[in-house]
């Protein structure tokens, strides 16, 4: 049977989170029909009743609706797998608005004209003109032939419709002729569309024959391309091709170590999963449970409460609100029928558990039981016993596994939990009483809200014990009550988990960073929103990324910003729902402070982003703008770009052309992301994309918008360059100085004064958090050899900092910088202005003169011991003049070495960077 053309309208993408293709909330898979297929007609059409029948592959069911609750299921089934086949390779090429118009036909199988009206509405004597310069009827009521209506014709059509002026600009800085030749092209390619942190041997550049293909896939006119040459029109189609996306399709697909312990991931998590709008008065349904785990989603949340008699059946909803229940088992159903559809690697189910009856605790258990099987994990690995010092195992080892966060306490009958703060809980506290029903009021007579509680965590500090039945099936996954992260350390058990309301999380980031970042190297940590949002509003899930907590459980209700970073990051590595973190958060060796201006063994980035133009951004006819902005470390860029309102209402092919927007400084490239939204004049939103800045390919790219729900659209674009390269300071990416340099490095025109002040602060400031290391003796050639030794106040032999290190308490991060921050929620702390190293760094220049006379002071580095000698040549080292001090600041790729007061001249320059790739 065939698929009827009216169901395949709205365009579906890849799938109902899909990234590049294009649509509007349509999920396109294979289902079994569960409903239709007892029907005795259908089972004998399509031989349900023989084992070969192969009845799920000649199956098909798209869903639509307009949002992830009120959906509504298309069976379609075959009779052939092949004609399945056909339609589901129909739905993914829905790419284009063409395939869309030429299936709306009349009556008569024409194309009505005003189909293509609607679809362009921004300006309607445009559409007009393009109609008649691509040969086609242009009349309100005329109608074209399905023969006529070819996709060159539409690509005509678009091309008068959506003149590109920019492109021919490019096109015009490689070629002053009507043609570009193959030469040519291959330098426009090497220059703009090449990495230039590529390896030359490991990512060779192109061949004179992968050209040649290119220039024959792209090039409309086969006399230009027998002859090596590509026209503009050549040059548009290859900049829409699938070689100029934006995003490193490798990045896509599965691409990261799946064998590390589970706590060295970043985990997809939703918070209060069962609700489908706000905390204190929405309906709740099983179906969120389905479209979470079918987005990827690995951490669900149920909040199970004491069903009522004469049943007796456990329920799930918000308790002491007005929401909708739903049962239990339903729940368990609806995850054990999605659970692995999108993502094979292990699913947290994190129980909020008011439950104290212990039959109907018996209920749950069995429920988990007999409906997930053999994916429900009760028992733990051989390998991984429930030991402290021992990690739990890997997600490639709980593959299809299903684990249950609940507490774990002894089997006698369980306590509620007693009041307590939500600084000391695995999860905080709340007033009412346990037992009394959920959606029942309060003794005086009112609803008690959770926004009236004296914390912020909600109904959660009242979750009860588990009894025998449920502790028998948690293992690696038990909440417990957080003390302190010197408790935790000492009790190393991996497989505790603590919980902490979103202000509490944010007050433990400004004060203890670093023993946070070091408490989720060892176990997990999860981060749940405040109480107060009732409207099930998110938090920003970047500061707690930053410090590699878990599991970030957000609204999935809500699509707003946070939502949108969220799913925007975990679109990576496959889909999995597993991001594994950076080395510098994993490794137990290395300390990381999210609040620093450098990193050890991590190269900083600079992104340079133009925004040129933007195509079919409305469907009308308004001034539209672009903002861009870097989400990452604290010590990132902070400054939002925006370019200039266009100049004229023109919403389909507006143009901006202006100057670079430059983020010099991006600390840690694979915490980082791109930002870029558009807007209407009026501030009306209309489209957006974030995009991890480690992901990102240079060159110029057409980047594909997304609503606010964070779907595809179909056509709207931006058309940029961007370039992504190894940080290089000021100082060393200028010409060679002629004079001796005595002020600080300035800024790019882009940024303003009060980052520049920040930008030389950070430069001049020390490491906060450096661990004290063998010195570098740098001796100067024109000094007495004594004077070149290492001065013995300065230095500490590593055996004795590492003495004073095992003896001393556990650093705090950063006292003096983050000393006026230590309350500060939004944990973005800036260096204190009394900070006595940057105070120190900033009278350096003054001090130039008097010091340049003084004896050279050997200068310690944090890395390891090597021995320079003071005469030592070498020919790669940076161009001095011959006269006059120099002060040098060298930020390398392992480290960054500050070699202050010094007074080398020509002769006794030297280069340290050679000796330092071992690190």
């Amino acid at each position: 049977v065939g698929v009827p053309y009216s169901f395949l309208l709205p365009p579906p993408p890849r799938s109902f989170w899909g990234n590049e293709s294009c649509g509007r909330g349509i999920l396109c898979t294979f289902h079994s029909f569960f409903c239709l297929s007892q029907h005795p007609k259908v089972r004998n059409v399509f031989n349900l009743d023989f084992p070969d029948s192969n009845h799920l592959a000649k199956t098909l069911t798209i869903v639509s609706g307009p949002d992830t609750v009120n959906l509504t299921y298309h069976n379609f089934f075959a009779s052939k797998e092949k004609v399945t086949q056909l339609c589901i390779y129909t739905c993914a090429a829905f790419n284009r608005r063409y395939v869309r118009l030429s299936l709306q036909t009349n009556k008569d199988g024409k194309i009505p004209v005003k189909h293509i009206y609607k679809m362009f509405p921004a300006d309607k004597k445009r559409v007009e003109s393009a109609l008649a310069s691509a040969h086609l009827p242009k009349g309100k009521y005329d109608t074209i032939k399905p023969d006529v209506f070819t996709e060159a014709a539409f690509k005509t059509f678009l091309t008068n419709l959506c003149p590109r002026p920019e492109i021919y600009e490019i096109f015009t800085s490689y070629s002053n002729k009507p043609t570009m030749t193959k030469e040519n092209f291959t330098k426009f390619l090497n220059e703009k569309q090449r990495d230039s942190r590529l390896n030359e041997e490991l990512f060779p550049r192109l061949r004179q024959d992968q050209i040649k293909a290119l220039i024959d896939k792209y090039e409309p006119c086969s006399s230009n391309s027998n002859r090596g040459l590509i026209s503009p029109e050549g040059l548009w189609f290859f900049l829409m091709g699938p070689e100029t996306t934006v995003v490193m399709q490798d990045r896509l697909a599965k691409c990261q170590d799946m064998t590390q312990p589970v706590p060295h991931y970043l985990i997809k998590s939703s918070h209060n999963t069962y609700l489908t709008a706000g905390q204190f008065s929405g309906v709740s349904s099983p179906e969120m449970y389905r479209q979470c785990l079918l987005s990827g989603c690995r951490c669900l949340e149920l909040d199970c409460w004491k069903g009522k008699p004469p049943d007796e059946e456990p329920i799930i909803t918000h308790g002491f609100t007005m929401t909708t229940e739903i049962l239990f088992k339903d729940v368990i159903e609806a995850i054990a029928e999605s659970a692995f559809k999108t993502s094979q690697y292990p699913v947290i189910l994190s129980f909020e558990n008011h439950v104290d009856s212990v039959k109907q605790q018996e209920k749950m258990a069995n429920y988990c039981k007999t409906i997930f099987g053999d994916a429900l994990l009760t028992e733990p690995l051989e390998k991984y016993p429930l030991k402290p010092g021992q990690q739990i195992p890997s997600p490639s080892e709980l593959l299809g596994k299903i684990l249950i966060k609940n507490k774990k306490g002894s089997h006698g009958k369980p306590a509620p939990a007693k009041k307590t703060t939500t600084a000391t809980t695995d999860q905080p506290a709340a007033t009412a009483a346990p037992t009394q029903d959920p959606n029942t009021p309060s003794p005086d007579g009112t609803s008690p809200a959770p926004a009236t509680q004296e914390n912020q965590g909600g109904t959660a500090g009242q979750e009860v014990t588990a009894y025998e039945a449920m502790s028998s099936i948690v293992n690696y996954i038990q909440p417990n009550k957080f003390i302190s992260f010197d408790n935790a350390r000492k009790k190393n058990k991996s497989y505790v988990i603590s919980s902490f309301v979103e202000t509490k999380g944010e007050a433990m980031i400004a004060k203890t960073a670093v023993e946070f970042v070091e408490y989720n190297k060892r176990q997990m940590s999860r981060i749940y929103p405040k109480g107060t949002r009732m409207d099930s509003s998110n938090y920003n899930p970047q500061p707690f990324w930053n410090v590699g907590c878990q599991m970030v459980a957000l609204n999935y209700q809500t699509m707003d910003f946070p939502m949108q970073l969220n799913m925007a990051l975990f679109e990576f590595n496959g889909r999995t729902g597993y991001l594994l973190k950076h080395d510098v958060m994993r490794r137990g060796d290395k300390k990381f402070d999210p609040f620093c201006d450098r990193i050890d063994t991590v190269v900083a980035s600079t992104l340079t982003i133009k925004i040129y133009s933007g195509q079919f951004l409305s469907e009308k006819s308004v001034k539209t703008g672009v903002e861009v902005e870097v989400i990452g470390l604290p010590g990132d860029p902070k400054k939002k770009y925006r370019t200039k309102w266009s100049t004229t209402p023109n919403a389909i092919n507006p143009v901006w052309n202006e100057e670079p927007f430059v983020f010099e400084k991006i600390l840690l490239p694979e915490m980082a992301s791109l930002r870029l939204v558009v807007h209407e004049e009026n501030g009306k939103f209309l489209g957006h994309r974030i995009i991890p800045v480690d992901a990102i390919q240079s060159g110029f790219h057409h980047i594909c918008l997304r609503s606010e729900s964070n779907m595809p659209l179909t056509l709207p674009a931006l058309f940029v360059y961007i370039e992504v390269k190894d940080y290089i300071p000021a100082a060393f990416a200028a010409a060679p100085p002629t004079e001796a340099t005595e002020q600080p490095t300035e800024t790019p025109p882009e940024a303003p004064a009060e980052e520049a002040k920040e930008e030389e602060k950070s430069d001049a400031t020390q490491p906060i958090e450096e661990p004290p290391q063998a010195p570098v003796t740098v001796p100067a050639e024109d000094v007495a050899p004594e004077a070149s030794e290492t001065v013995p106040e300065a230095t500490v032999s590593s055996e004795e900092a590492a003495a004073e290190t095992d003896e001393a308490p556990e650093p705090e991060a950063a006292p003096e910088a983050k000393e006026e921050s230590g309350g500060d929620t939004d944990a973005n702390p800036e260096p204190a202005p009394d900070n006595k190293e940057a105070t120190e760094a900033a009278e350096e220049p003054a001090a130039a003169a008097e010091e340049a006379a003084a004896p050279e002071e050997a200068v310690t580095c944090p890395v390891n011991t090597l021995t320079v000698p003071a005469g030592s040549d070498d020919s790669s080292q940076p161009p001095t003049s011959s006269e006059g001090n120099t002060e040098v600041l060298h930020v390398l790729h392992s480290s960054q070495f500050t070699v202050g007061k010094s007074s080398l001249t020509k002769e006794t320059q030297i280069n340290l960077e050679v000796f330092f790739f071992t690190e």
